[in-house]
This record gives structure tokens, C-alpha cells and sequence, in this order.
């Protein structure tokens, strides 16, 4: 027998902030929560986000000639020290997937660099070697190709070695485990982790006349190993899963109350919302337009179509979208809506918004 709980208020879709999206940023805004779960589910997803996440990083470099840190390269500017430095901030970008054989073993990527004098000579006397010279050619995709690794002042060839392994954090050059290792392999440290900042908000926001439940705002910023809404996908599962352990030791099953459309005020508030013309909401003319070419005469077949869809309109734009989604929003409706419980389907919408008007229009007379 299942233990029945009250209804707990939950987000129906995590929305994105796009006014202040940017590159490797974006403002993930999820509401209504309950009161003091914004920051319990805020906090835990940022501690994940920081600490759990997996990314390509640079563990050992081996270059011809040079058997240890401490020493200067003949016809390089920079000595070995800030060759390391510079290869810490290198960014590689892979995602494994699950038939990859042995995709946790390092991977050792090598590259001859082979500088001619006449590449020296068009480049002003210095060439830069690049991370896309070292690893451009590598199964690993580059993000910072123009990061300057040394600089070479007179011709030479040099054989140079990178092995690259998929990690969590920030791990020093000591704690790496390689069971390989040469004795001219300079052992780097490495900063695993994809996401340079995540910072949360709590807000109050309203749920019918209460305006105590929380919205939660995450700011989520990469370094374009992963995306932010692949940290934050991924931090999510991670949670699940360590959430998954506790479920041996529940007794009994609770049966939550979703609480859908409770009575007949509820159900008449949102079909009079859903019953009104596009034409009765204050959208921009060009907005207007696009649902009127789209054949979209009321609120209900709006909020019907997935967000997706909206966009293969003609002549239907994000900035369109966008509006839409902040109408809808102060509406307390969305784009993609589930409106079964009141028998609404993409079918019948039509016929169902007619009936209760003119069940409504009965009801006045």
C-alpha cells in the first residue's frame, strides 16, 4: 500500500534566459518550488556541477631533446617552464560513448613539428606553434586552436608527445598514475573541469494567490569542453544516481498528489485564458501575422504546439518565439502544453474551445 502525500509544486519545464545567453553561458530559470527547495536543489546541482564533470586534459608532455622541465630549447623563445604553462590551458573537447573500447585510457597524440627557415622568415623571424599544430590532427576536437604553445626562432624538427586523459577536477601533477611513463615525460598538472562558474538565485514567485514558492535562477558558465546545458544535463544524472542508492532502504512507497485541476473555478480560470483570441493579447503585428499565416486563431492552439514546431512557421522567427514564451508566461501558460485533463488534444482543440463558448454563451442568455 502506497502512503499518500500532498501535492508538491514542480517546475513543468526548465526555461533558458535568452536575452543574456552568450557564448558558454547561459541562465537556466526553473519555478515553482516548493519553499526552500530552490536552494536545495540550487546548491546540490552547482556542487555537482563543480566538482563531478568529465573533460579531455593534457597529463605529460614529452618533447625530442628535452629530459626534464628545468632547461631552455635551442631555438625556442620560451623554456620548458612556460611551455607547461601554456599547455595547462589547453581545451580538448570529446564525449565518449558507451561502445568506445578503453575510452579511459590516456591517449598519447604526437605530432612532428617540422619549421622550415622561409616559415620563420614570413612570420618576422618567429613562428608560433599552436595547439592546433600539436593536436589538430588528433580524434580530440580543439577549442582554443590559436593557443600559443612556444615560439621557434630557427629551423628544427622535434618529435612532441602529448598524452591526454579524461578526468574530474583539478588533479596535480603528482597524483597522476601513469604506468608507462618515459624517462623524459614531463608530468603536467591538470584542470579536468569544464565549468569555470556556476552560481544560483532563489526568488520568490507566485502560484495562484500564494507568492512564497521559490524560482530558481542558475548561471552556468563553460570553458567549451561542454555546453552549459550539457553540465547541467549531466550534473543531473549524476545526482539521480547517487540518489538512486538511498531507494533499498524505503519501507514503504508514497503516491503523490499532483493535484490537476482541482475544482470548477480552477477549470473555468484556464479556459477562459485558452478561449481568448490571438488577437486579444498584446503581441507585436509581426507576431500577429505569423499566427494568422499559421492558422493560430486562439490561446489553446498556441500553447498546444511544441516549441520546435513554431519555428518551421514561415516567416517566424526567435524574436517572435521569444515573445510568445514571455506572453505565455505572464499567462501562467507555454508553448507544448499538456491539455488532456481538460480534453484537449491537437485534434479536437478547435471543437472543444467552440463548445465551451458557446456553452458559455448559454450559460449568459
Amino acid at each position: 500500500m502506497a502512503v499518500k502525500y500532498g501535492k508538491f509544486e514542480l517546475p513543468t519545464k526548465i526555461k533558458t534566459d535568452e536575452t543574456s545567453r552568450k557564448v558558454n553561458f547561459v541562465r537556466f530559470i526553473a519555478e515553482p518550488f516548493e519553499r526552500g527547495f530552490g536552494h536545495t536543489v540550487g546548491n546540490a546541482l552547482r556542487r555537482v556541477m563543480l566538482s563531478s564533470l568529465e573533460s579531455p586534459a593534457i597529463i605529460s608532455v614529452r618533447i625530442e631533446g628535452v629530459p626534464h622541465e628545468y632547461m631552455a630549447i635551442e631555438g625556442v623563445i620560451e623554456d620548458m617552464t612556460h611551455i607547461v604553462l601554456n599547455l595547462k590551458n589547453a581545451l580538448l573537447r570529446k564525449v565518449p560513448e558507451d561502445d568506445e573500447a578503453r575510452s579511459r585510457d590516456p591517449k598519447v597524440v604526437t605530432t612532428v613539428i617540422d619549421i622550415s627557415a622561409d616559415q620563420i622568415e614570413k612570420t618576422g623571424g618567429q613562428y608560433h606553434v599552436t595547439l592546433k599544430d600539436l593536436a589538430g590532427h588528433s580524434e580530440f576536437e580543439v577549442v582554443n586552436p590559436e593557443l600559443v604553445i612556444f615560439t621557434v626562432t630557427k629551423p628544427m624538427v622535434k618529435k612532441v608527445d602529448l598524452k591526454v586523459a579524461i578526468g574530474r577536477a583539478y588533479v596535480p601533477s603528482e597524483r597522476h598514475m601513469i604506468l608507462d611513463k618515459h624517462v623524459d615525460e614531463i608530468i603536467i598538472d591538470s584542470a579536468f573541469s569544464p565549468v569555470r562558474l556556476v552560481n544560483y538565485y532563489v526568488e520568490n514567485t507566485r502560484v495562484g494567490q500564494d507568492t512564497d514558492f521559490d524560482r530558481l535562477i542558475l548561471d552556468v558558465s563553460t570553458d567549451g569542453r561542454i555546453s552549459p546545458e550539457e553540465a547541467l544535463s549531466f550534473a543531473t544524472q549524476i545526482g539521480i544516481l547517487h540518489f538512486e542508492v538511498f531507494r533499498e532502504i524505503h519501507l514503504k512507497p508514497l503516491s503523490f498528489d499532483h493535484g490537476e485541476i482541482e475544482t470548477n473555478t480552477d477549470r473555468d480560470s484556464l479556459m477562459a485564458k485558452l478561449a481568448l483570441k490571438i488577437n486579444e493579447i498584446e503581441l507585436s503585428v509581426r507576431s500577429t501575422n505569423c499566427l494568422a499565416g499559421a492558422n493560430i486563431e486562439t490561446i489553446a492552439e498556441l500553447v498546444v504546439m511544441p516549441e520546435m514546431e513554431m519555428l518551421r512557421f514561415r516567416n517566424f522567427g526567435k524574436k517572435s518565439l521569444s515573445e510568445i514564451k514571455t506572453k505565455l508566461e505572464e499567462m501562467g501558460l507555454s508553448l507544448g502544453m499538456d491539455l488532456s485533463k481538460l480534453g484537449i488534444t491537437r485534434d479536437n482543440v478547435r471543437q472543444v474551445i467552440a463548445d465551451y463558448m458557446n456553452e458559455k454563451s448559454g450559460k449568459e442568455v
